[in-house]
């Protein structure tokens, strides 16, 4: 039985040699790709993937985001997070999200391969470029990360974050998120209030700089 695969990242290039590698493997079956964190939960719930292939940067919900989503509705699916990121805070909130194995978008086909046979059979997978990274880091896990994103804000707060940071309007953001444009004002409030920055140009380098979104 091949295994399925779905690969989610906002480059096209990228994402045509990742798939024209996949199809050269006879067990292996691309059944999709995305460009997008809410298309790719809508994808992984809808196609059901043995694996999805998720980049951290992508527009509309990052891959963090989304990998926590799509475990909470499709716990079946195993993710590998495959980043140009080798920050040890990336890879630790990408594993506390639900994600299977992380490896760095510069591995060797074979490492990348050896990932997917691995967290198939229910194995957790991290690049050999970064477990060295980790290990080392593991004793300051606490040191200077109380104002990281994922400490401050919550899941919605984020979500919102990034949104207007990629450029959407208070009213925008309160129809793609189904709420009142109210309650968008009121998140937008608690996010700087908690970040202490007060223009969204700061808020969109704030963003950038913790991985929210790519822009």
């Amino acid at each position: 039985m091949k295994v399925k695969i779905l690969i989610a990242d906002d480059h096209r290039l990228f994402r045509d040699g990742l798939k024209a590698l996949l199809e050269k493997q006879a067990d292996i079956q691309v059944i999709g790709e995305t460009s997008d964190g809410i298309a790719t939960v809508k994808a992984a719930i809808e196609k059901k993937p043995d694996i999805i292939l998720m980049d951290i940067s992508m527009p509309e919900l990052n891959g963090i985001e989304a990998t926590r989503r799509i475990i909470e509705r499709q716990p079946a699916t195993r993710i590998i997070i495959l980043s140009m990121h080798s920050d040890q805070r990336y890879i630790t909130e990408c594993l506390k999200a639900g994600a299977a194995g992380y490896i760095l978008k510069d591995c060797p086909t074979k490492e990348l391969l050896e990932a997917i046979h691995s967290v198939v059979l229910k194995q957790i997978y991290l690049s050999s470029q970064i477990t060295e990274s980790v290990v080392r880091d593991y004793v300051n896990i606490n040191k200077g990360s109380n104002n990281a994103v994922f400490n401050v804000l919550s899941q919605r707060e984020r979500e919102v974050l990034q949104l207007l940071a990629e450029g959407k309007s208070t009213k925008q953001i309160a129809e793609k998120l189904s709420v009142s444009v109210k309650t968008i004002e009121t998140h937008r409030k608690q996010i700087m209030d908690k970040l202490n920055i007060h223009n969204i140009a700061q808020l969109t380098k704030y963003a950038i700089k913790e991985g929210i979104t790519s822009l």
